[in-house]
Protein backbone atom coordinates (compact mmCIF):
# COMPACT_ATOMS: atom_id res chain seq x y z
CA UNK A 1 0.00 0.00 0.00
CA UNK A 2 1.36 3.40 -0.90
CA UNK A 3 1.26 6.27 1.54
CA UNK A 4 -1.27 8.99 0.86
CA UNK A 5 0.06 12.14 -0.76
CA UNK A 6 0.83 14.94 1.66
CA UNK A 7 -1.47 17.92 1.04
CA UNK A 8 -0.01 21.19 -0.21
CA UNK A 9 -0.79 22.92 3.10
CA UNK A 10 -0.40 21.57 6.61
CA UNK A 11 -0.88 23.64 9.77
CA UNK A 12 1.89 25.10 11.88
CA UNK A 13 2.94 22.75 14.64
CA UNK A 14 2.29 19.65 12.55
CA UNK A 15 4.38 16.53 13.03
CA UNK A 16 7.16 15.92 10.52
CA UNK A 17 4.77 13.54 8.73
CA UNK A 18 2.16 16.33 8.63
CA UNK A 19 -0.55 14.06 10.02
CA UNK A 20 -1.08 15.56 13.48
CA UNK A 21 -0.61 18.66 15.58
CA UNK A 22 2.18 18.17 18.11
CA UNK A 23 1.76 19.65 21.58
CA UNK A 24 4.41 19.54 24.28
CA UNK A 25 7.97 18.31 24.33
CA UNK A 26 7.90 15.53 26.90
CA UNK A 27 9.79 12.25 26.46
CA UNK A 28 6.74 9.99 25.99
CA UNK A 29 4.83 10.07 22.69
CA UNK A 30 1.06 10.19 23.01
CA UNK A 31 -1.04 9.86 19.83
CA UNK A 32 -4.71 10.84 20.02
CA UNK A 33 -7.00 10.19 17.05
CA UNK A 34 -10.21 12.24 17.16
CA UNK A 35 -13.13 13.30 15.00
CA UNK A 36 -14.85 16.56 15.91
CA UNK A 37 -18.29 15.06 15.24
CA UNK A 38 -17.64 11.88 17.28
CA UNK A 39 -19.78 11.88 20.45
CA UNK A 40 -17.33 9.50 22.16
CA UNK A 41 -14.48 11.90 21.33
CA UNK A 42 -16.49 14.68 22.97
CA UNK A 43 -16.96 12.55 26.05
CA UNK A 44 -13.24 11.73 26.05
CA UNK A 45 -12.19 15.39 25.75
CA UNK A 46 -14.62 16.62 28.39
CA UNK A 47 -13.58 13.93 30.88
CA UNK A 48 -9.89 13.34 30.10
CA UNK A 49 -8.95 16.64 28.42
CA UNK A 50 -7.78 18.39 31.59
CA UNK A 51 -5.57 15.43 32.53
CA UNK A 52 -4.15 15.31 29.00
CA UNK A 53 -3.44 19.05 29.15
CA UNK A 54 -1.69 18.47 32.48
CA UNK A 55 0.55 15.75 31.00
CA UNK A 56 1.51 18.15 28.21
CA UNK A 57 2.03 21.15 30.51
CA UNK A 58 4.08 19.09 33.00
CA UNK A 59 6.47 18.08 30.21
CA UNK A 60 5.65 14.38 30.54
CA UNK A 61 4.40 13.82 26.97
CA UNK A 62 4.57 15.12 23.47
CA UNK A 63 1.00 14.68 22.28
CA UNK A 64 0.16 14.29 18.61
CA UNK A 65 -3.50 15.05 17.94
CA UNK A 66 -4.77 13.57 14.67
CA UNK A 67 -8.04 15.30 13.63
CA UNK A 68 -9.78 12.82 11.35
CA UNK A 69 -12.86 12.98 9.15
CA UNK A 70 -14.34 9.52 9.74
CA UNK A 71 -17.81 10.94 10.29
CA UNK A 72 -18.16 13.19 7.25
CA UNK A 73 -20.95 10.89 6.10
CA UNK A 74 -22.82 11.57 9.36
CA UNK A 75 -23.20 15.22 8.34
CA UNK A 76 -24.75 16.85 5.32
CA UNK A 77 -21.91 19.39 5.06
CA UNK A 78 -18.69 17.41 5.66
CA UNK A 79 -18.58 18.83 9.17
CA UNK A 80 -15.72 16.60 10.36
CA UNK A 81 -13.50 17.86 7.53
CA UNK A 82 -14.47 21.49 8.00
CA UNK A 83 -13.96 21.42 11.78
CA UNK A 84 -10.60 19.64 11.43
CA UNK A 85 -9.52 22.19 8.81
CA UNK A 86 -10.54 25.00 11.19
CA UNK A 87 -8.49 23.34 13.95
CA UNK A 88 -5.52 23.65 11.61
CA UNK A 89 -6.14 27.39 11.48
CA UNK A 90 -6.11 27.42 15.30
CA UNK A 91 -2.81 25.52 15.25
CA UNK A 92 -1.36 28.31 13.11
CA UNK A 93 -1.84 30.58 16.14
CA UNK A 94 -0.67 27.94 18.67
CA UNK A 95 -4.22 27.58 20.03
CA UNK A 96 -5.09 24.07 18.78
CA UNK A 97 -5.72 22.63 22.25
CA UNK A 98 -7.99 25.50 23.29
CA UNK A 99 -9.95 25.42 20.03
CA UNK A 100 -10.29 21.63 20.15
CA UNK A 101 -11.94 21.94 23.55
CA UNK A 102 -14.31 24.67 22.33
CA UNK A 103 -15.29 22.51 19.34
CA UNK A 104 -16.13 19.56 21.58
CA UNK A 105 -18.04 21.70 24.07
CA UNK A 106 -20.11 23.06 21.14
CA UNK A 107 -20.32 19.78 19.18
CA UNK A 108 -23.40 19.52 16.96
CA UNK A 109 -25.44 16.31 16.99
CA UNK A 110 -24.18 13.48 14.81
CA UNK A 111 -26.27 13.34 11.64
CA UNK A 112 -26.88 17.09 11.59
CA UNK A 113 -25.45 19.59 9.13
CA UNK A 114 -22.89 20.59 11.74
CA UNK A 115 -21.89 24.11 12.55
CA UNK A 116 -21.62 26.52 9.60
CA UNK A 117 -18.18 27.95 8.80
CA UNK A 118 -19.18 31.34 10.22
CA UNK A 119 -19.89 29.71 13.57
CA UNK A 120 -16.64 27.70 13.43
CA UNK A 121 -14.87 31.03 12.96
CA UNK A 122 -16.87 32.75 15.72
CA UNK A 123 -15.98 29.99 18.21
CA UNK A 124 -12.36 31.02 17.80
CA UNK A 125 -12.92 33.99 20.08
CA UNK A 126 -13.66 31.64 23.00
CA UNK A 127 -10.31 29.95 22.30
CA UNK A 128 -8.39 33.23 22.28
CA UNK A 129 -8.06 33.43 18.50
CA UNK A 130 -8.05 36.65 16.50
CA UNK A 131 -9.42 37.90 13.18
CA UNK A 132 -6.63 36.15 11.26
CA UNK A 133 -8.17 32.87 12.46
CA UNK A 134 -11.58 33.81 11.03
CA UNK A 135 -9.90 34.74 7.74
CA UNK A 136 -8.11 31.39 7.69
CA UNK A 137 -11.36 29.48 8.30
CA UNK A 138 -12.94 31.43 5.43
CA UNK A 139 -10.00 30.79 3.08
CA UNK A 140 -9.98 27.08 4.09
CA UNK A 141 -6.33 26.26 3.25
CA UNK A 142 -6.49 22.95 5.16
CA UNK A 143 -9.57 21.30 3.64
CA UNK A 144 -7.39 18.55 2.10
CA UNK A 145 -5.52 17.92 5.34
CA UNK A 146 -8.14 15.87 7.31
CA UNK A 147 -8.45 13.29 4.51
CA UNK A 148 -4.66 12.89 4.56
CA UNK A 149 -4.65 12.52 8.36
CA UNK A 150 -7.42 9.92 8.12
CA UNK A 151 -5.76 7.95 5.32
CA UNK A 152 -2.48 7.78 7.24
CA UNK A 153 -4.26 6.73 10.42
CA UNK A 154 -6.22 4.02 8.64
CA UNK A 155 -3.03 2.76 6.97
CA UNK A 156 -1.60 2.42 10.50
CA UNK A 157 -4.64 0.40 11.64
CA UNK A 158 -6.66 3.10 13.38
CA UNK A 159 -10.31 2.35 12.67
CA UNK A 160 -12.16 4.14 15.47
CA UNK A 161 -12.16 7.40 17.36
CA UNK A 162 -11.10 8.18 19.96
CA UNK A 163 -7.99 6.02 19.72
CA UNK A 164 -5.11 6.68 22.08
CA UNK A 165 -1.58 5.30 21.78
CA UNK A 166 1.08 5.69 24.45
CA UNK A 167 4.55 5.04 23.03
CA UNK A 168 2.85 3.32 20.09
CA UNK A 169 0.72 0.98 22.22
CA UNK A 170 -3.09 1.29 22.32
CA UNK A 171 -4.63 2.18 25.67
CA UNK A 172 -8.18 2.80 26.81
CA UNK A 173 -9.15 6.44 26.24
CA UNK A 174 -9.51 7.22 29.94
CA UNK A 175 -7.43 9.71 31.92
CA UNK A 176 -6.28 7.27 34.62
CA UNK A 177 -5.32 4.57 32.11
CA UNK A 178 -3.37 7.04 29.97
CA UNK A 179 -1.56 8.51 32.97
CA UNK A 180 -0.66 5.02 34.22
CA UNK A 181 0.67 4.03 30.78
CA UNK A 182 2.75 7.22 30.57
CA UNK A 183 4.14 6.56 34.07
CA UNK A 184 4.98 2.98 33.10
CA UNK A 185 6.83 4.06 29.95
CA UNK A 186 8.66 6.76 31.93
CA UNK A 187 9.81 4.23 34.56
CA UNK A 188 10.93 1.77 31.88
CA UNK A 189 12.63 4.56 29.92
Amino acid sequence: MTSPSRPGSVPAGATSEGDAILLGQGPVRLDVFIDFQCPFCRQFELSAGPAMAGLIADGRVNAAYHPMNFLDGASTTRYSTRAAAASGCAADQSRFQEYMRVLFVNQPPEGSAGLPDAELAALGEAAGLDQAFASCVSAAPYLDWPSYVTARAMADGVNATPTVLVAGQPVSPEADTIAAAVASVTRAG
